[in-house]
């Protein structure tokens, strides 16, 4: 069983519960158990700015099944929950990635692991180091919290209160 991280993202509808769903649905998928859940934290878009804030966290699996099989669940897990496919960096419903697949490297069509901005994206990055933050990137050597420290943008990720 392969130690998995998956980024969950959302903008759009009541945020919170979309991401506590597709963490459900995640859960309930074939050989995979969820481990670890960050907390929820609301940040600012990356790409097109002119949209809503987002809601981000990261979880992590054991699983049996391949990235490829992986990745396929988690698209119909995105599909069932409503997301459409529009622009890059668009507005989006759910967002599901995969982050880090254990120590593996991935690069086929479609999925590329470890994820190619992870180490750029605070969102990612913070609630990982939550979670696991001495896991070390399988590339780069450095710690997920050693990233974390480093990255930009940090300040527009803020734990997210419910109202």
């Amino acid at each position: 069983m392969d130690s998995v991280f998956i980024s969950i993202g959302s903008n759009r509808g009541n945020r919170p519960a979309i991401c506590k769903e597709a963490v459900c649905r995640i859960d309930s998928l074939k050989s995979v158990t969820v481990v670890s859940k960050s907390a929820l934290y609301e940040t600012e878009p990356v790409g097109l700015i002119a949209q809503g804030r987002f809601i981000n966290c990261v979880i992590g699996l054991s699983t049996g099944r391949s990235p490829l099989e992986l990745l396929r669940d988690l698209k119909n897990i995105e599909m069932e929950l409503g997301r459409v496919k529009a622009k890059r960096w668009g507005s989006r419903l759910i967002d599901l990635d995969i982050i880090f697949y254990g120590n593996e490297a991935v690069d086929v069509e479609g999925l590329c692991v470890p994820h190619r901005e992870a180490v750029n994206r605070a969102f990612v990055l913070l609630p990982m180091a939550e979670i696991a933050g001495d896991f070390i990137h399988p590339r780069l050597g450095l710690s997920i919290s050693e990233l974390a420290s480093k990255v930009p943008g940090t300040e527009g990720v803020k734990r997210y209160e419910q109202e």
